[in-house]
């Protein structure tokens, strides 16, 4: 991508944080960087700085383990995130979420708007509110917008989960947690998601914990 005058302090907040080495801290909820409207990526960092942090990110990502990372996530206000899920789990569970892999891939200013007014809903986590999810209705099928790290045009449809992980990333990018769109009364600790709500679809834990789907 092209290179602009970078920022010191971004830059070097950046070069402090990648400095010890492999994964990264991730940012508890609580903290306003996930609160904030991150700011477009024009460049911030230099081309060689920008390949260190989104494989941080990677790394970050893979380590917790997640599916998506935004930089927000590692308290750095760009518009940067990273999506990979190697959809590993029962099958009829794969099946029922539309899960299916999704390569890594690096997005920038990513944007999304829905395709159909199809909504899914599942539950779902987030590395910055470790140790609980919530059923989160989503829209199936979405146009995402932006840009890989190498400048390329991103211009595609996902759908099912790669779609979810999607939409999480590029809320993070505008200051939203998934639990801003969840279901209040699923909210549960990942103990509780596995012993009790283990079905492939949350029709059970709707009925007996007292919330609707679309």
């Amino acid at each position: 991508m092209t290179t602009h005058t970078t920022p010191p302090r971004l830059s070097e907040h950046v070069e402090q944080l990648l400095a010890p080495g492999g994964p990264l801290p991730i940012v508890a909820a609580g903290d306003p960087v996930l609160r904030g409207i991150t700011e477009p990526y024009d460049g911030q960092l230099d081309d060689t700085l920008l390949e260190r942090f989104v494989q941080a990110l990677r790394t970050t990502m893979l380590d917790a383990p997640g599916v998506g990372l935004a930089a927000p996530q590692v308290g750095v206000p760009l518009s940067i995130a990273v999506v990979e899920d190697r959809a590993r789990g029962p099958r009829e569970v794969l099946e029922a979420r539309g899960r299916t892999p999704l390569p890594f891939r690096v997005l920038i200013n990513p944007t999304y708007e829905p395709e159909g007014d199809t909504l899914a809903s599942f539950f779902e986590g987030c590395l910055s509110v470790p140790g609980w999810q919530a059923v989160v209705a989503r829209h199936a099928r979405v146009r995402l917008r932006g840009r890989d790290e190498h400048g390329r045009e991103i211009d595609e449809e996902f759908t099912g989960w790669p779609a979810r992980i999607v939409q999480h990333e590029c809320d993070h990018l505008d200051g939203t947690l998934y639990l801003d769109v969840a279901q209040p009364r699923s909210l549960s600790t990942n103990e509780a998601v596995a012993e009790r709500w283990s079905q492939p679809t949350p029709e059970v834990a709707a009925r007996e914990l007292g919330f609707e789907l679309p």
